[in-house]
């Protein structure tokens, strides 16, 4: 009887929960159905009436923002739900009583009903007005994949936010693309970018017969032509023979015929070169009649040589290049790119196509960001969790089965949120940059932006505790768990974010890594010679110079109570241990620490080289502190805050100094001033073509005369201390908002041929540094300006007229130019920043495109459209309009 009982109460206390789960999974479909839209409607809050100061935004800046949900079904009064979404920007302010939002981790937040919470009606909007910290000024500031949950229902993607197509959920920005009153920067619309394009006219084909890119120390150009119509006989035997199938490949891309007459053979001489001349990757190559010869100074010279054979390659017409003889060696020994492919994954097929583009422009180091917060990519054997995991996010608040979503990566793990690189995937890209002379960096970043290896490891140790084994889960383990300090990341994760830097369990862990990257790089035939240990940011954002105590208040900053604010690892027993022991002077010194006890484990290793971001490593006396031969520091201030005197400190200290600086050659940053463009922009608001190619790596302050600050400013530069000079210049490309291959590739190309060209030769209009010389920007004329802007219209034209259409044979999905226009007396007058690229217009609203020729400009009225198109004629930029 009791049995008989039991078992009617349970069944229907199943029928209970399963109508309550029915109930609740039709609510998450029907707010996954709503209508979403975000619209920015102040940037300058802090004039306008909001406290941003006590809100406790930092530097007292902080934004308005609206989130509209239409509901176009039947009524939902149910509370049972949540939205989540991703903000790269705080949320300080709900100004809606029916609703809250907390902020879960990273990006993350979560949106919920409060008890005054009355529904959403049938057929109506639902507004919910929000502050922001800082500003909202591009329309990548907000992210796709807003999603539903309630209690025992599978998460919904709300469908209108499940697009990379931004525009679709996102209100233009408009009048709202300004940081302050006071900011300078010059919004590009199509008037606008017309005067900038206005000095950059197609030069002539004489006048680019022979030019290779990047500029060849030394060319002599001569009269006759040499026709490759018939094809090449290429002798590439003295190059090892991956770098021969590279060569042979790159021929065939660019639709050379390899089984033809002309020979084309390459020779390794080293007693050929002396002097300066005499570096690695020095080449010389001789075009004549008969055939071309490339001499190396070694393996890399020669095969840059013939890559600047292949630069003469004309992508359309007449297969005919120049006669010539040319003389080169590199600037910089260290020619990089650098991608992130923690915060979103990118795929093995985009990353080969970029080191192919890296050995056309003689770039020779790639640095490959393996893990961060919010991915962990490589495979490791013996830890299985840190890809069973570390490289997953899905919606799990356990974070047991993948790392919570982060970066509009949504609640399903098959957005690019997800990935990993087997062994086998390394190995291979590693294979594939050898042949190309190409040196793969691998970091780890650590002990800060650590947290998907954190995360792993701790499902490991969970793993194993519950088999019993001790002893075996502690051995990787990466969190202290006495630790309960509050600290808060640069992009807001916990202390979940912060590798401890003072367990033996981490540097097991590190030499665990490292051994197995090392032992991958040896299968590859490229032993390591350089570990990236990261070591950026290890602070608590909140003790931040933009924040200020509520006890004693100052001005101009955000108000909140630093007294439950704590430093990385300050509660931690482990680290209060060894600073009572003196192994460290506080926890302050703990990120320099930490670098100086890897580089021990780097050295075991047999790798010669640690590379880290500067700051990292700011409390190391200098170099020698390091067990490695070399240590590489990435600088990464940007100039008009001091960078352009503070990168000398780096050098007099014995780093290797590598240019990396955000305001210059940071490539996930706005290509221009639009709202339209994408990107994060904390260092400057736009780095174009143009200005990647103006900058003066070798000389920082020489750049103040050339551009402005972030705010469109001009600003001055000095150094009174010695410059050694820089061992190398870095493009980076972080990927918070660069979520797809074909989005990876718009922010890299075609900049990444800018930045080649300034790491492999230094132009004449860059001056020496000069201790004690100052540069002001509008004040001092010691630039030859003249100089640059010439120089600047012959690279622009090739690149334009030459370069793009080899990205196309590539497959790459480099950026177009957008066109600037303007309409005088009824003709449309338009231009492009690189000249050589068709335009279109469009009188119809974009219904019928017609080819815009200069030498006959078009009679228009009205409103018309513009934009470029690729040489193959398959791809567009973005569009703008002009009136006339």
């Amino acid at each position: 009887m009791k049995r008989c009982n039991l078992s009617v109460i349970a069944t229907a206390l199943l029928g209970v929960f399963s109508g309550t789960a029915l109930a609740d999974q039709a609510t998450v479909d029907r707010i996954s159905q709503f209508g979403l839209n975000y619209a920015v409607k102040d940037n300058q809050a802090a004039l306008h009436g909001v406290d941003c100061a006590q809100l406790g935004a930092d530097w007292a800046s902080c934004n308005k923002a609206v989130i509209a949900l239409t509901n176009h079904g039947d009524a939902v009064t149910s509370k049972d739900w949540v939205i989540w979404f991703h903000s790269i920007r705080q949320i300080l302010r709900v100004d809606n009583p029916q609703f809250k939002v907390t902020h879960v981790m990273g990006d993350l937040h979560k949106l919920e009903p409060t008890d005054a919470f009355t529904g959403f009606p049938a057929g109506e909007k639902v507004e919910i007005p929000i502050v922001n910290e800082y500003w909202q000024l591009f329309i990548t500031d907000v992210l796709p994949r807003w999603y539903v949950t309630a209690d025992g229902a599978s998460p919904k993607t709300i469908a209108s936010t499940d697009t990379e197509d931004l525009t679709q959920f996102v209100t233009p920005l408009g009048e709202q693309w300004k940081r302050t009153a006071e900011d300078n920067n010059i919004l590009m619309t199509a008037a606008a970018r017309f005067e900038k394009n206005s000095d950059v006219k197609m030069l002539n084909a004489p006048a680019l017969r022979g030019q290779i890119v990047p500029t060849p120390l030394e060319v002599k150009v001569q009269g006759q032509d040499i026709d490759l119509s018939g094809g090449v006989k290429p002798d590439l035997t003295a190059l090892k023979a991956s770098s021969q199938q590279a060569l042979m490949q790159r021929f065939t891309q660019l639709g050379v015929n390899t089984s033809g007459a002309y020979p084309v053979r390459a020779q390794i001489d080293k007693a050929a070169f002396s002097g300066t001349a005499a570096v690695p990757g020095a080449y010389r190559l001789t075009i004549d009649k008969n055939e071309a010869v490339i001499t190396g100074l070694d393996e890399a010279g020669a095969f840059y040589g013939v890559q600047s054979l292949l630069s003469l390659i004309p992508t359309s017409g007449e297969q005919k290049i120049a006669a010539l003889e040319a003389s080169d060696a590199p600037r910089f020994a260290y020619r990089g790119i650098h991608l992130d492919v923690g915060r979103n994954f990118h795929t093995k097929a985009a990353v080969l196509r970029l080191l192919d583009q890296m050995a056309a422009y003689k770039l020779n180091k790639f640095h490959f960001h393996l893990s961060d917060d919010e991915g962990w990519r490589i495979e490791i054997p013996g830890l299985p969790e840190l890809t069973d995991i570390g490289s997953k996010r899905c919606h799990d608040p356990s974070e047991k089965t993948c790392l919570l979503p982060q970066l509009g990566s949504g609640p399903d793990s098959n957005n690019n949120g997800s990935g990993f690189f087997t062994r086998a995937d390394y190995i291979e890209i590693v294979k594939f940059a050898a042949a190309r002379h190409i040196e793969v960096i691998p970091e780890i970043d650590m002990p800060v932006h650590a947290r998907a290896a954190t995360i792993a490891m701790e499902a490991r140790y969970d793993r194993l505790m519950k088999a019993g084994d001790e002893k075996a889960a502690s051995e990787f383990r990466l969190l202290d768990p006495t630790d309960t300090s509050n600290t808060t990341g640069v992009q807001y994760y916990n202390r979940t974010g912060y590798l401890n830097p003072c367990l033996d369990a981490s540097r097991r862990f590190v030499d665990k890594v490292i051994g197995e990257m090392q032992q991958m790089h040896r299968e590859a035939g490229q032993p390591l010679t350089t570990w990236h240990f990261g070591g950026d940011e290890a602070k608590n954002i909140y003790l931040g110079t933009g924040y200020t105590d509520q006890a004693t208040p100052e001005a101009g900053k955000g108000i909140i109570d630093q007294s439950k604010q704590d430093k990385p690892w300050a509660k931690s027993a482990a680290c209060q241990a060894m600073v009572k022991a003196g192994n460290v002077a506080d926890v302050d010194h703990l990120s320099s620490y930490f670098g100086v006890e890897v580089s021990k484990l780097v050295n075991a290793h047999g790798i010669e080289a640690m590379q880290a971001w500067q700051d990292g490593l700011k409390d190391a006396r200098d170099a020698s502190a390091f067990a490695t031969k070399a240590v590489n520091v990435n600088f990464w201030d940007t100039l008009y805050w001091g960078g352009f005197d503070s990168a000398s400190d780096w050098a007099n200290k014995g780093f290797r100094v590598v240019i990396s600086n955000p305001d210059y050659v940071y490539l996930d940053f706005p290509n221009e001033v639009h709202p339209q463009e994408s990107g994060y922009y904390w260092g400057t608001r736009f780095s174009d073509e143009r200005k990647i190619f103006s900058f003066a790596p070798d000389n920082l302050p020489q750049n103040a005369e050339t551009s402005v600050d972030r705010d469109g400013n001009a600003f001055a530069a000095k150094s009174d201390k010695p410059w050694p000079g820089a061992y190398g210049l870095s493009a980076q490309l972080w990927s918070e908002v660069v979520r797809t291959d074909q989005q990876m590739e718009y922010m890299i190309y075609p900049r990444l041929i800018a930045v080649a060209e300034r790491a492999w030769h230094r132009a004449s209009w860059e001056q020496d540094y000069q201790q004690g010389r100052e540069y002001k920007g509008g004040e001092t004329h010691q630039v030859d300006v003249k100089a640059l802007h010439n120089d600047w219209v012959r690279f622009a034209s090739l690149v334009g007229s030459r370069e793009l259409a080899k990205l196309d044979k590539a497959g790459v999905q480099y950026r177009l130019p957008v066109p600037g226009a303007r309409i005088v007396n009824g003709v449309l007058d338009a231009n492009v920043s690189l000249p050589g690229v068709t335009l279109e217009y469009s009188r119809d609203n974009g219904k019928t495109w017609q080819r815009y020729d200069d030498k006959q400009r078009p009679a228009v009225s009205g409103e018309v459209q513009v934009r470029s198109v690729s040489p193959d004629g398959k791809r567009f930029s973005r569009v703008d309009s002009v009136k006339g």
